[in-house]
């Protein structure tokens, strides 16, 4: 075997391991052997070597008088994370995330500008103050943005919500945080986030829609693979149309799903303001019991009988094992009696589960972390090495 060879297989088994840890949480050294397929020796100083990286730690147990030794466990390293930051039309979410999906701090500042100056300036001054007397070591920054991303060089090609062009917004946040920057379609790293720790977890074939204060978004899984399309950009469920004819929407077709169906309408309607879009579900129900709010019925009706026509073109389209949904467009379906599937192909819909998100409100600071976990998880050594 040659130097080079042994290098690479070094490599992918430090990548192996420490991937099993992000995605399943802490094993034992024993279970690691029999998940990832090494020897007990391979297994031993891989684990060792991802000590020695500060990637993860390992646990001495207690002797038991049984047979053997017992097996140590490993589990992440609690002082390493990255940052995540969101920027919605009304707010800017910025987040601490360590491997495994925790999110170890999350804070939301509120501003009507979305000016690219106020928003890097914003991010960077939380980060300060979130890092500020915190000895965690930070790996880099995930970019989480409503609209369309180049991945190359991360580019904002368009984020008409917040009225952001050609916007190199990877390299203006590197500048500011003097962090190592990545940047892509908020929608899609939900998904990510959902597909690897939440509702989609284990799903092969998964469709996923997400609404919230910047619109409509989505994305969807085949066989195990991010559906990408030729430029990125595949999932724009936000552009179906729903009703021919309809509501003028920014990208300047009519009747899309995100112009017909927006949470700010279904917000005003319970009484509520963009800072409680969480509550909209509970509020929906609350308005909707016995015999209820009948205006609100109707309009949640009409919004949930559109969200059912994206949904079906989505299913008859991509043929998927379930449906994913999030953000204001969950709280719909929770309030309405519409089958969102049934006027799908019979064939096609046979089987296909519905379910809410599972991670909330913190799925995009997960899926904007997982930008910068995904570089460290395909070579950890390699990462690390490269400032």
């Amino acid at each position: 075997m040659t130097s080079q060879t042994t290098e690479h297989l070094r490599r992918r088994n430090l990548s192996r391991v420490l991937t099993v840890l992000h995605e399943e949480g802490e094993r034992s050294r024993a279970e690691l052997t029999r998940e990832v397929g090494l020897s007990r020796s391979t297994m031993a100083g891989v684990v060792a070597e991802l000590v020695r990286l500060g990637l993860v730690t390992e646990s001495t147990p207690a002797l038991t008088g049984g047979a053997g030794r017992p097996s140590g466990v490993v589990r992440f390293a609690d002082d390493v994370a990255v940052v995540a930051v969101n920027p919605e039309v009304d707010a800017v979410h910025v987040g601490l995330v360590g491997l495994g999906g925790r999110v170890l701090k999350h804070a939301r500042i509120e501003t009507p500008d979305t000016d690219v100056a106020t928003v890097v300036g914003l991010a960077a001054a939380t980060v300060t103050g979130m890092l500020a007397g915190d000895p965690v070591r930070v790996l880099g920054l995930g970019l989480a943005i409503p609209g369309q991303v180049r991945m190359r060089d991360g580019v904002v090609r368009q984020a008409t919500h917040l009225g952001w062009s050609e916007v190199p917004i990877v390299e203006e946040v590197a500048k500011a945080t003097g962090l190592r920057s990545w940047a892509a379609n908020a929608a899609t790293l939900a998904m990510r986030a959902e597909s690897r720790f939440g509702a989609g977890k284990g799903v092969a074939d998964l469709v996923y829609l997400i609404g919230g204060a910047s619109g409509v978004g989505g994305g969807a899984v085949m066989a195990g693979r991010l559906l990408t399309g030729a430029a990125g950009y595949a999932g724009e469920f936000g552009h179906t149309v729903v009703r021919p004819g309809g509501a003028a929407c920014h990208c300047g077709a009519s009747g899309c799903l995100e112009a017909e169906v927006e949470q700010a309408t279904l917000l005003s309607a319970v009484g509520l303001d963009a800072a409680e879009a969480g509550r909209l579900g509970e509020r929906m129900a609350e308005r909707l019991a016995g015999d209820g709010d009948a205006e609100l019925a109707a309009l949640v009706a009409e919004k949930a009988g559109l969200l059912a026509v994206a949904v079906r073109n989505a299913v008859n389209v991509l043929n998927p094992q379930a449906i994913v949904l999030s953000g204001f467009l969950a709280a719909l379906h929770g309030a309405a009696p519409v089958d969102l599937v049934g006027d799908a192909v019979a064939a096609i819909r046979e089987g296909i589960e519905v379910r809410d998100a599972a991670l909330g409100e913190e799925q995009l600071m997960i899926g904007a972390a997982e930008l910068v976990w995904a570089e460290l998880l395909a070579d950890p050594a390699g990462f690390l090495a490269d400032p």
